[in-house]
């Protein structure tokens, strides 16, 4: 393939140093994905202290993902111009000073505010450790596995942030599951400087600023719409906000088309197996947060363990998540296509669905099984397809590529609990018996509620009702998902097959 752009030097192998920036990198990625799901336990203590009203601890609890996804874009574009070792050291202060007023914050406004600037930190700190990672790895070998490591983090930051915010609110106050971060960054603020290279676009252009409203206008109504359907229903205020969300990526789509110095070049879609690499990670965000939805529910409400006993089975699966990534770089390595790997990785979690489809309600190790296997699945295609992406795209623009995979994936994940979650609901709606009263009809958790009022046997009657139905919604949608999964794995195979990235020099898109 001929290269038209800016060309690179050729692969040098990273030593020691390379290795050592990675590892600094991995803590902020690691309590950036925690922090999406570190209040889980910190909540009911937040709220005897704080005091918030209703909607004030809606907003304490996602005003952190909401800026994260609204900003992913303008921070990828940012790093591109101003440095992305800059930004991300910035993003490391901000982050470690919002973690610090969170942890005091004496009313519930002081903590919306913090949790939105970590908000802000996390959208330069996720892009940036991406785009180093493809600046200081350029062997495709040892970029292959350090993006592995990279996704395997990332995934298990999620699962491990609600086992510390467990842990730390059982020994210590609220505010400890904030000053956690506080180490992490200052170590990335005293080593970033001497570990990381600086890299930039040379020459960027000036800075499309129309894109900034644009691009959050087009996220954020549509991650709000799609993360509210699951448990609202399709209530008409979150299908508007999804239709306003991408009536703006229309425009935005416009704007980065016509405009002279656009946000997000389109030439990065020209780089051969960028567009692929960058809807297979959205499918593959989707299937993982489509599941989530279920086992974290089934584990508390149909099993009966508590929140903390929940979180803590929950961290098995995550075992094999740490082996994934790094596996799949050593089939890449050993000469085994990307095509077939990724597509493995896709029947890998097809088949973790499948066993979801045969879960009853009582089964606990089946289930757990079925949450690695599909976990390892996803890590192995995003793994896999974030190294693609990255690879595909010209290095200058390796913080704009990181920030649209990074998209992507809060698209993929709201949109696999919005569907999925609602065909849950509707087989769980469905096998609910006319005669119980409408609260248990609507919801598994207005069931047990209900139900603990009842006595007897009525009680345990419709307890075990809902279980049942809410197994069956579990059942449902894990079908869905395999669906889903196994379509993928046909795509992949189809759309990375012809694609053959030459080691010594990858095409720079343009």
């Amino acid at each position: 393939m001929t290269n038209t752009a800016t060309s690179e030097p050729a692969p040098v192998r990273a030593g020691r140093r390379e290795w050592t920036a990675l590892g600094v990198l991995m803590l902020p990625l690691l309590l950036v994905s925690m922090d999406v799901s570190v209040l889980y336990f910190a909540i009911p203590e937040i709220s005897a202290d704080l005091e918030p009203t209703g909607t004030q601890q809606l907003w304490i609890f996602d005003i952190y993902g909401f800026v994260l996804a609204g900003l992913l874009m303008t921070m990828g574009a940012v790093g591109d111009r101003i440095g992305r070792r800059r930004l991300l050291l910035f993003g490391a202060a901000a982050f470690g000073a919002a973690s610090l007023l969170a942890a005091y914050a004496q009313s519930a406004e002081t903590l919306i505010a913090a949790r939105a600037v970590l908000g802000l930190g996390g959208a330069t700190l996720m892009p940036s450790t991406m785009a180093l990672a493809r600046t200081m790895f350029t062997d495709p070998a040892q970029r292959s596995m350090a993006i592995g490591l990279w996704s395997g983090v990332m995934t298990a930051g999620i699962a491990l942030g609600s086992v510390m915010s467990g842990v730390l609110v059982e020994y210590f106050w609220w505010g400890s599951v904030f000053l956690v971060n506080l180490p992490a960054m200052l170590l990335l603020l005293l080593l970033g400087p001497f570990l990381l290279p600086e890299s930039r676009d040379p020459s960027p252009g000036a800075f499309d600023w129309l894109s900034v409203p644009l691009s959050m206008a087009a996220v954020l109504p549509v991650v709000y719409g799609l993360k509210e359907l699951p448990s609202e229903g399709w209530n008409v205020r979150y299908v508007m906000a999804v239709d306003v969300g991408l009536l703006f990526a229309a425009l935005l789509v416009h704007r980065q088309r016509t405009a002279t110095a656009p946000m997000i070049s389109p030439a990065l879609f020209r780089g051969r197996g960028f567009t692929p690499a960058l809807v297979l990670n959205t499918v593959a965000a989707f299937g993982m947060m489509g599941s989530a939805y279920f086992t974290t529910q089934y584990l508390q409400s149909v099993l009966g363990k508590s929140a903390l006993e929940a979180a803590l089975w929950s961290l098995l699966p995550s075992v094999l998540i740490g082996v994934a990534g790094p596996a799949a770089a050593r089939l890449g390595q050993q000469g085994v296509p990307r095509a077939w790997i990724v597509t493995g990785g896709f029947v890998i979690a097809a088949a973790g669905y499948g066993l979801l489809t045969l879960a009853g309600t009582d089964s606990l190790w089946l289930v757990l099984a079925a949450c690695g296997v599909l976990s390892a699945g996803i890590v192995i295609v995003m793994s896999q397809v974030t190294d693609l992406a990255l690879s595909s795209a010209p290095v200058e623009r390796a913080g704009a590529a990181s920030s649209l995979l990074e998209t992507g994936s809060e698209f993929g994940g709201a949109l696999g609990m919005a569907v999925l979650g609602s065909i849950g609901t509707a087989v769980y709606r469905h096998a609910m018996p006319d005669t119980a009263p409408a609260p248990a009809q609507e919801t598994l958790g207005g069931a047990l509620a209900v139900a603990a009022e009842l006595p007897g046997r009525a009680g345990d009657a419709l307890a075990s009702s809902a279980r049942e139905a809410f197994t069956g919604g579990l059942q449902g949608a894990a079908i869905a998902g395999a669906l889903v999964l196994a379509a993928a794995a046909l795509l992949a195979a189809r759309t990375l097959r012809p694609i053959r990235l030459p080691k010594e020099q990858e095409p720079a898109g343009e």
